[in-house]
């Protein structure tokens, strides 16, 4: 940690800080009504109360001048803060990134010493010097939240959480009630809505619930305290359309009519905006940004609405593009992207941008689940030729890169791994934006790209980058010591963030188990479970995402700035504290548990179901299932039996029997003949109340 002398600290001359807060000089003797508000607006924990009372402070007839003025240069961040949800404004820069709740926390808050001081510093002893410790400290901190350049650079991250921490300690000095502030430095503020255990059900249902009910609750708050009647949330549409990556578990593994109606509202609203008329973004900016405004919205639709034409034309468009404005034929003779920034009708392939990254495979996912569900020749021609590039850049070494190891970058049009002159692992400044596409950057999402074309095709060149990587895992054992950055070593090491979902989705789809050592050894809770009957690694899973559940509310919810950022509060901000902080929500854990996947939905999804009932109430567990089986744990949590259905998926074509039992007895609460007959089919059931059941659909022997 900094010194604690290292930054000026705020003037707070005349404040008292044992509880009720003392006048200062510029406030009149005898004011009780001043002090008053002043006091209640601080304690406040709900901005718009806060903005209510500062402003009857502000209408007092006989205020001081200098108190007036203070508050003059205070009201405006306070109602940027409060009431930025009825001054909505258009944000026409690149990536649209600053809606109604953010627009104000510019690069202009800074921390002290690096510009002028924002928001405006009040008078010497003023009384509302708390306040404005409060709005700038969270400014500061809210900066670091969102900005990667500034979190991955452990100096500049310490500069601006430093100073924000100092100045919310003043602040909570002179308003000890409020919650929030102390929220701040690290003391929980316990969940408002508690979810009782059932003695009934098992310990994973119990946990499950737990996470699937507040994370409801969490996307439910959103949809009726932010959403916007043309779909955005607040953030900018930038980062509002990447809300649905963690609302998956209960979007993409239950049918909530509330919750589809809000992901439309906004995938259908982005495409009305001038900047979408191409069907992709005409501003020019990042493979990051670019993709978002599309990928984000068309996939999750294409789950809500599989047969809806507009859905797949807009993602056909997407092929369209990559085939004949992003991509070129390199001097290697491989389809390449030519650069990092694009857009509907131009490109920047200028020496620094002109490069094709793991990322890319983003900007396309739509079209390769509409690969994945068609079977489309055009498609499979298109992907199977980009994705040779990657094999290539794998297979050999180059710029320092051990072979078999996939690169981040490669440069057009040369191929060159990296960039020259720079390690190849990190071809981009720490510093920069463009960090992003740096090692390993998004490569789940490539490896997740190369499994599906060695399914598609029945090829399985495609494997080969996955499986020389996982063997370099294997070969190389964690050190003592940390290994020589960018060796084969440290390479393995550094593996674990996207490795094991893909040979997870590569076990389930082919049952090959020669990566079950690194899997149970890496993968998830619930991976663990399939595989091998660990019921207590799922619990301790599903305990420590609940675990994230159990405090902190307003730091998902209101106090959230950036609505990309909105499950990121304590592993962006809480756990560079140094007292312990609680553990960031898994998503995705409960997305993996509800619909059988193991991997992330977002290239080659194998979800196996989605539960035709809402998220509440209700554990659902997929214990098994391949080409011709499908098995589910479920439990009821209400008082009455539930009618609901399962849309199953994956299954092959064929008569299946379909059966409910009760878990404890054996008892058979349900059997019906099903058929398949394509990629989707339906079954209604009767859940009984509390009460642990397996369903099971099995095909029917001849």
């Amino acid at each position: 940690m900094l010194p604690k002398n290292r930054f000026p600290q705020p003037r707070l001359t005349g404040i008292l800080f044992f509880g009720a807060l003392a006048l200062t000089p510029a406030v009149p003797a005898g004011s009780n009504e001043i002090a008053e508000l002043i006091h209640r607006a601080g304690s406040a924990e709900d901005e718009a109360a806060r903005s209510r009372l500062l402003h009857q402070l502000e209408a007092l007839p006989d205020l001081d001048p200098t108190l007036r003025a203070d508050l003059g240069k205070l009201l405006p961040v306070v109602d940027d803060w409060a009431n930025g949800k009825s001054k909505v404004a258009v944000d026409h820069s690149r990536a649209a990134e600053n809606g109604y709740l953010c627009r104000f926390i510019t690069s202009k808050v800074k921390p002290a010493g690096a510009g002028p001081v924002h928001p405006p510093e009040p008078s010497p002893g003023s009384p509302l010097q708390p306040f404005w410790c409060l709005y700038r400290g969270r400014m500061l901190i809210w900066r670091v939240i969102q900005s990667g350049p500034l979190l991955r650079v452990p100096e500049r991250r310490e500069e601006y959480y430093g100073e924000g921490r100092r100045l919310l300690e003043m602040a909570v000095r002179a308003f000890p009630e409020n919650r929030v502030i102390r929220m701040y430095l690290g003391e929980p503020i316990p969940w408002p809505k508690p979810y009782a255990r059932d003695d009934a059900a098992p310990e994973w249902a119990n946990l499950q619930r737990e996470g699937l009910e507040k994370l409801t609750d969490i996307i439910c708050w959103w949809i009726d305290e932010r959403q916007l009647p043309d779909g955005q949330f607040g953030g900018g549409w930038g980062d509002d359309v990447e809300m649905w990556r963690w609302w998956a578990p209960v979007l993409l593994a239950f049918d909530d009519p509330k919750v589809n109606a809000a992901q439309e509202r906004l995938s259908s609203g982005i495409f009305l905006q001038p900047h979408m008329r191409l069907g992709f973004t005409s501003r020019l900016t990042d493979v990051e940004h670019s993709n978002e405004d599309t990928t984000d919205t068309i996939l999750p639709m294409l789950h809500l609405k599989p047969d809806d034409p507009l859905w797949k034309q807009r993602a056909m468009r997407l092929a369209e593009l990559m085939r004949g404005l992003w991509t070129g034929r390199n001097e290697r003779g491989f389809l390449q992207f030519k650069s990092i920034y694009f857009s509907a009708d131009r490109l920047d392939a200028s020496p620094p941008r002109a490069y094709d990254t793991v990322y890319h495979t983003a900007v396309v996912q739509p079209a390769l689940l509409c690969w994945q569900r068609t079977g489309d020749r055009a498609l499979g021609g298109l992907f199977g030729d980009w994705l040779k590039l990657w094999i290539d850049a794998t297979a050999r070494a180059g710029n320092g890169k051990p072979a078999g190891i996939m690169p981040s970058a490669v440069r057009w049009p040369d191929g060159f791994i990296g960039a020259p002159r720079e390690p190849w692992w990190q071809p981009f400044s720490p510093g920069h934006n463009d960090a992003l596409y740096n090692w390993p950057g998004a490569a789940r999402l490539m490896t997740g790209a190369l499994l599906l074309a060695s399914h598609m095709l029945e090829d399985e060149r495609y494997l080969e980058p996955i499986r020389s990587m996982a063997a370099i895992r294997l070969r190389n054992p964690d050190e003592t010591h940390p290994p020589a950055p960018g060796s084969e070593a440290w390479c393995a090491r550094n593996m674990g963030g996207f490795l094991p979902d893909t040979l997870a989705k590569y076990r389930f789809l082919t049952g090959d188990a020669a990566y079950d050592r690194l899997l149970l050894r890496e993968a998830s809770g619930y991976i663990q479970y399939r595989l091998c009957g660990d019921e207590r690694a799922l619990a301790r899973a599903l305990e420590r995402n609940a675990e994230a559940f159990r405090s902190n509310w307003e730091g998902y919810t209101s106090e959230m700035r950036w609505t990309d950022r909105v499950l990121s509060f304590s592993r962006n901000y809480l756990q560079y504290l140094p007292r312990p902080a609680p553990p960031a929500p898994a998503p995705d854990l409960l997305y993996f548990t509800a619909t059988g996947d193991p991997g992330s939905p977002l290239v080659f999804p194998l979800n196996r179901v989605r539960w035709i009932t809402p998220p509440r109430d209700l554990a659902a567990l997929v214990a098994g299932g391949g080409r011709h089986d499908f098995e589910a744990r479920l439990f009821n949590f209400g008082s009455a039996p539930r009618p609901m259905g399962a849309e199953l998926y994956l299954l092959a074509d064929g008569p299946y029997d379909c059966i409910l039992t009760a878990s404890a007895t054996g008892e058979v609460l349900f059997r019906r003949s099903h058929r398949v007959e394509g990629p989707r089919s339906r079954v209604a059931f009767e859940l009984p109340a509390r009460t642990l059941c397996l369903l099971r659909v099995e095909r029917k022997r001849d």
